[in-house]
This record gives C-alpha cells, structure tokens and sequence, in this order.
C-alpha cells in the first residue's frame, strides 16, 4: 500500500476536521472555548463521547488483548453501566446546581483550596501522560509505516500532530470539540466495521457464519469466574463501575462535553445513551479481535504463547513477515495494524490508518481543550464569562509543548514496561480523586485542608507497593483494576483519620 496515498488521505481527514472548526469557531470567547455556551446538542455529545471514551490505545489494544483474555472484557463494560447510573444521578446534577465550568471547584466548596488545587492538579498531571502515551502508540505507528517513507524524524511528525490538533481547537474550544469527536467517532466505528467485512471476505464468511464462527471460539467467553485472576467477574465488573465514575465522571475532559448540554435533564439523557452505546461498540471491537486471531490462524501467519508462562512476558505471539518468510516476535498491540497493512487489501489499510487517527485525536484534542480549561479555571481563576483570550491562547499553546516533549520523554526511553509503569500511574492518581468526592458527598465530616494533599500523595504510592507485590504477599493473588478502589479506600480512610486524630493531637500540644 503506498504511504502516498496514506497521507493524502490524512490529510483530507484534517482539512475536514479544519472546516468542521471553522464552522463552529465564530464565537471563539471562553463561554463558548469552556462550556460551548450550554448549546450542545445531547445527542450530538453522546456520539461523540464513545470515541473520546475509546481512544487510539482501545483501538488497538481491545482487539488484540483478546488472544489472552477472550471477552472478558465485557465484564468491565457491564460494570461501566452501574457507575453511569451514579454519574446520571449524584454528579451531573451537582455539577449543574453549582454552576460549574471546572468540576473540580467542587472540592474547594466541600474542602478548601488545597483539596481544590489537589484534585486539579491530580487531573493535569494523568491527562498530560495518558493523552501523550495515546499519541506516542498512534505516532509510532504512522511513523513505521508511512513517514518513514520520507525519512520523516519521529519528532517533526509529532510536531506536526499536535499543531494541527491546537490549530482547529484553539478558537472554540469543546464547542469545536463536541463536532470534531462526532467525525472522529463515526470514522472510527466506519474503520471496525470495513475491517470485519474485509475479514469476512478474505475467510468467505457471510453475517451468520461471522457470528457461527465467533460464538463457537474459545475467545467468546466473557465470564471468568475463578477468584485469584485478574480478569474474575466481581473484581471486572466493580472496577468497570468504578472506572466509569472516575475516569468521566470525576474527570474535567469528559465532563467538560456533559456540561456542555444545554440543561441537566439533556446531560443525563446524553449518559444514559453513550452508556448504552459503548455496550454494542465494545462486542463489535471484541468481536474484530476475535476474528483477528482466527483469520491469522487460518492463514498461518500467527503463533500464540499465551499459554506458555515462561514466553509471553517477552513474546506474547508471532507474526509471519512477508518479506523475508520469517516469523518475527510482537506483542498484541501490533496484531491489528500488522494484518491491516500487510495481509488485507489495500483499502483495509487505509480504513485501518483513518479509524486509529480518528480514535487517537478524539481523545488528544478534547484532552488539550480540558488541560487548558482546568489550568485557566483551577489555578488562573478564569470565570466563564472572562476575556482573558489572549492569556488562554498562550496556556493552550503551553500544554500543546508539555504534550510534545512528553511523547519525545516516551521515545527516547524506549522502554515498554517503563511506558507502561508510566500510563499505570497515571491511573492511580483518579484513586484520590474517588476518595476526596465520596467523602465529600457521604458525609458531613471537616477536614483539616492542608493534609489533603499529602494523602493524596500516599494512597496511590501504598497502591503501587501493593500491585508488585500481590501476588507474593496475597498467595498468589493479582491485583488488577480493583486497585482503583482500594486507592479510594485509602484516601477516604486517611482523611477520616486526620478528621478524628487532629483534634486529639491538637489539643496536646502536637
């Protein structure tokens, strides 16, 4: 396939992606930068949520992961739909009686102003890794497979991402955001879906025998219930609960695009529908993985070793380079860009290209948008209503720079598992955010302002210890996703603790 055509076709996606914020950035003030100025059509956010709740690491990884993990997967998205229930029904309508443009001004109601700027600073710091990690796996694989064409460095194309994501987002902020995720998302479920054809066609499956063909692999089962794995039902299905609240409902990027709708009553009608949604995209992305490995399997070009211990840390499968005849060691993140490349048509390849760009900038540019919305509101006291515009270009401009020099930081270490730690703990910091929200809203306890963040700054360190050492310490127990709970579980059982021992402590003089 030619990176020639590849690019054009990039770039007809970003002039697209231009023209949709030309349209919607003729009020470019911070109403409409912030909150759109409450004009988002629900429907319209709803479907543009999905892709931003997807991203570029989904994209690929989903599919992949299945070789391993079959659908149980499924299990943390039926958990997804308990923790849209408590975000429909306690945070939205919180957010919308206080008025909020940064959710985290919340905290300095409850609180104080350190919990405030904790909970804010908290958010920066995750969405900065996590944001950059989701471009840094987007970059590398447009850099392998088509800018090296022209010897292209790895920095310049970074560069050139990123401007292209401030250029049609700088002006009108989520009101631009709330279009460009709807055309990110569409073109993204679009890429799924031409991939299952394009396997279906390559195997002479018809509808019925894709879904015969499925069903009787041993990577339909969904439901683990053996209690030590990391993928059991309960420990999936609570931390997908607790997943949803935390990584939307506490987080500024997302619920910047709920705020963004007109009046509470359409915020919710927006989660309960995307909640619904994500059930149907995720058994599609479940079910592309599936057919992934069968196809890969029929056509001999894929080796497993999931079921050899002592090889899949370092070698999870196998891929046949057609070029040399050769099979060379991967892991499962590269399996779906590696058939779509090399061993599908042409325009699989380039469908492929067009849904993982669409799955990573959905999440980069409604990231950037919120950094620079959470900074402005959090720590430069902006108002909705400011016309500090000049300051908030050079703050968009400034996280645009952070998020550059990230992805270099990820490509100079080169280093997987350090990667990995890296995106990890950038999880672990929504731990404390769970914490300081659940005590906030259950109960009426003070809390001594200026220890927040130090316990903030514990929990996800203990959390940490506990995931290297599970297994040793718990007889052969894994911590998986639940460590999120227990993470909140800290945070909340700390900042009892001062509320109980600091009276005590004060009264003797310490």
């Amino acid at each position: 396939m030619s990176p020639v055509n590849l690019i054009i076709i990039i770039s007809l996606y970003f002039v697209t992606l231009l023209i949709i914020s030309r349209l919607t950035s003729k009020t470019s003030n911070n109403a409409a930068f912030f909150l759109g100025n409450r004009k988002s059509p629900w429907f319209v956010v709803a479907f543009g949520m999905i892709g931003a709740s997807l991203s570029g690491v989904t994209f690929i990884s989903i599919p992949g992961e299945v070789g391993a993990s079959m659908f149980s997967y499924m299990q943390i998205v039926f958990g997804y739909l308990l923790g849209y229930i408590v975000i429909a029904n306690v945070l939205i309508p919180l957010y919308y009686k206080l008025n909020l443009t940064s959710i985290y001004v919340y905290l300095q109601k409850r609180f104080g102003n350190k919990s405030y700027k904790t909970g804010s600073f908290f958010f920066i710091v995750s969405r900065i890794i996590g944001a950059s990690f989701r471009l840094y796996l987007v970059a590398m694989v447009l850099d392998r497979f088509i800018l090296s064409y022209w010897n292209i460095p790895f920095w310049l194309s970074v560069a050139i991402t990123i401007v292209f994501i401030w250029i049609y987002s700088f002006r009108a902020g989520i009101r631009t955001i709330v279009w460009t995720d709807t055309l990110q998302t569409f073109t993204m479920l679009l890429a799924v879906g031409f991939s299952i054809y394009y396997i279906s066609q390559e195997m002479d499956l018809s509808f019925s025998g894709l879904f015969t063909k499925i069903s009787e692999s041993r990577y339909s089962q969904i439901f683990i219930w053996d209690w030590n794995p990391r993928n059991n039902f309960l420990k999936h299905f609570l931390s997908g609960a607790f997943i949803s609240i935390v990584m939307t409902g506490l987080d500024q990027d997302m619920m910047q695009k709920n705020l963004s709708c007109k009046n509470v009553r359409e915020a919710k009608k927006n989660i309960y529908w995307m909640s619904s949604s994500l059930i149907l995209v995720n058994l599609l992305f479940l079910s592309l993985g599936a057919l992934i490995y069968i196809y890969a399997d029929s056509a001999n070009v894929i080796i497993e070793h999931f079921a050899e211990p002592e090889i899949v840390r370092n070698c999870p499968i196998e891929l046949l380079n057609k070029a040399t005849g050769n099979f060379e060691c991967a892991n499962t993140d590269q399996i779906f860009p590696f058939l779509s490349l090399n061993y599908l048509p042409p325009v699989a390849g380039i469908v492929f290209i067009l849904g993982l760009v669409a799955a990573a900038y959905s999440s980069a540019d409604s990231a950037l948008t919120a950094l620079t919305t959470s900074f402005c509101v959090d720590f430069l006291g902006f108002k909705e209503d400011s016309n500090r515009i000049r300051t908030r270009y050079f703050v968009h401009i400034g996280f645009s720079i952070i998020l550059f020099f990230t992805i270099i930081v990820f490509r100079l270490l080169n280093d997987d598992s350090v990667i990995n730690s890296l995106f990890t703990l950038a999880g672990y910091t929504y731990g404390p955010l769970l914490g300081l929200y659940s005590f906030g809203l259950f109960t009426k306890i003070k809390i001594k302002d200026p220890w927040v963040p130090i316990i903030a700054v514990i929990s996800p360190i203990v959390c940490y210890i506990l995931s290297k050492n599970s297994v040793e310490w718990f007889n052969g127990y894994e911590f998986g996703f639940e460590l999120l709970i227990i993470n909140g579980l800290l945070t909340f059982s700390g900042l009892l603790f001062l509320s109980k021992s600091l009276p005590i402590l004060k009264k003797k003089g310490i």
